[in-house]
């Protein structure tokens, strides 16, 4: 945001007139009259944007008159910055005297890769643009080229790498804190991997694990296919309540274990899948299915109408309104599963909705626990919209970076956390950070440090 402040022996008319406190910077101008200010841009009420004529000039006005409002929002380039720290080296006059060379330095500020030129707020502006906006490193390479900087794709992924190798004791971290909560939300997407062979893919997956209120964190893994290990190797120690879909993979964290039959870890069916297969089956039988959607819909109203109470009040509403509900509704589909045709898509519909049916009522068990999955999903359309961009991994240590920094930049979204000046902060202050820190870094945790980054 700029404004010219007229030369004293040249009255013109003033522009906008920056906030109290601003820090301006004096630009040559063009005009041997004038001087351009660079003011930073900031947050204020319009009333304090005014334009006032030179009394020198201006007619007088009456006080009554109106005034003319002409906002005009401006954007200015990004002006690449290179900061030079110089290195001041003093000898020592008795070392000279003995004729032994002694050279005292200063010590060099840690940099956030280790060696190598790029600052903490370039790699930031990287991975948000990147793993927050969906642009993909080919398509920055241009937009750094207008800038006057010669920033290949190779360089950057390589400090994509780089990042990730960094940020990995935190991300550890943000696993353990995740894996402590009493619910969990889990999905996985397909992403191309490329392989051995020339333009040849595979599908490869990246799975994302969301903590409960208390762990506000999203945890991203990948893995090079979509067997049960993954998900079993990421939860063999997670105890508590796990919202996922139908999938497989996940049975085995299911099986009693414990002197009470009970499993470590209890699954919550996705309500929204159920659902969706009755929709889906309308064309197969609509009375049917419309019987079914009836039915959920009412559901879903009592979750609308306790989206703002207690888990406690949560709890007994869905007990004495939603469970009635749902004793109806098992009642009917094992009325009608005899009825319909074995392979038609209402008995798809009906089966599956029947195979998972404790695990779809487990959440009128505590308040605390959704109906569905949705949140979950949610963090995999955010995947789904960067893959139309950079449409694949190029290898699985492109996965494992992909997995590292969508962590962070996933958990800023979920948090209301500014993304940029998060990363900045971190990346400046891991390679001095002792491990029994990093939790101080957590993007919570900054968060309540650095009130001003909320978005």
């Amino acid at each position: 945001m700029s404004t010219e402040v007229p030369h004293p022996d040249r009255p013109l008319p003033i522009s906008f007139i920056p906030a109290p406190g601003s820090v301006v910077d004096a630009v040559p101008s063009d005009d041997p009259f004038s001087v351009t200010l660079k003011v930073p841009v900031v947050r204020m009420p319009v009333d304090q944007i005014t334009d006032q004529p030179q009394p020198v000039t201006a007619a007088p006005t009456p006080p009554s008159a109106p005034t003319n409002h002409l906002p005009a929002l401006e954007s200015l380039p990004d002006d690449p910055v290179i900061r030079d720290h110089i290195e001041h080296k003093y000898a020592c006059p008795c070392c000279a005297k003995k004729g032994e060379a002694q050279f005292i330095a200063a010590s060099k500020p840690e940099q956030p890769l280790g060696k190598g030129s790029p600052g903490a707020g370039l790699l930031a502006h990287i991975i948000v643009t990147k793993y927050f906006d969906h642009m993909p490193l080919y398509r920055q390479e241009p937009m750094f080229q207008r800038q006057g900087l010669d920033l290949s794709r190779s360089t950057t992924c390589d400090w994509m790498a780089a990042c990730a190798q960094r940020l990995q004791p935190l991300y550890e971290v943000m696993k353990a804190e995740v894996l402590q909560s009493e619910t969990m939300w889990t999905d996985d997407t397909p992403v191309k991997l490329q392989g051995g062979e020339p333009d040849a893919t595979k599908k490869s997956r990246l799975w994302v694990y969301r903590g409960d209120q208390r762990h506000p964190y999203i945890v991203f893994e990948f893995t090079p296919n979509r067997k049960r290990d993954g998900p079993q190797t990421f939860l063999k120690n997670y105890r508590g309540f796990l919202h996922a879909d139908a999938f497989g993979g996940y049975d085995a964290l299911y099986v009693p274990v414990d002197d009470n039959g009970q499993p470590h870890v209890k699954e919550v069916a996705c309500n929204s899948h159920a659902r969706r297969k009755f929709y889906e089956a309308r064309g197969s039988d609509e009375v049917l299915a419309h019987q079914v959607l009836a039915y959920y819909n009412q559901l879903y109203e009592i979750e609308r109408r306790a989206k703002n109470v207690t888990d406690a009040v949560r709890l007994q509403m869905r007990k004495d309104l939603a469970v009635p509900i749902l004793d109806k509704l098992h009642a009917w589909l094992e009325q009608q599963q005899p009825q319909v045709l074995p392979k038609s898509r209402i008995a798809e519909a009906i089966n599956y909705a029947l195979n998972q049916w404790k695990a779809l009522c487990r959440y009128t068990e505590a308040g605390f626990l959704n109906i569905d999955n949705n949140v979950a999903e949610r963090e995999m359309k955010q995947i789904a919209i960067g893959r139309k961009n950079w449409l694949f991994f190029g290898s699985p240590q492109g996965g494992h970076t992909a997995a590292t920094l969508y962590s962070f930049t996933s958990t800023c979204r979920r948090l209301g956390v500014e993304p940029w000046a998060y990363l900045k902060d971190v990346l400046t202050r891991l390679p001095t950070t002792p491990p029994e820190r990093l939790a101080e870094l957590l993007p919570d945790r900054w968060l309540a440090e650095q009130p001003q980054a909320k978005t």
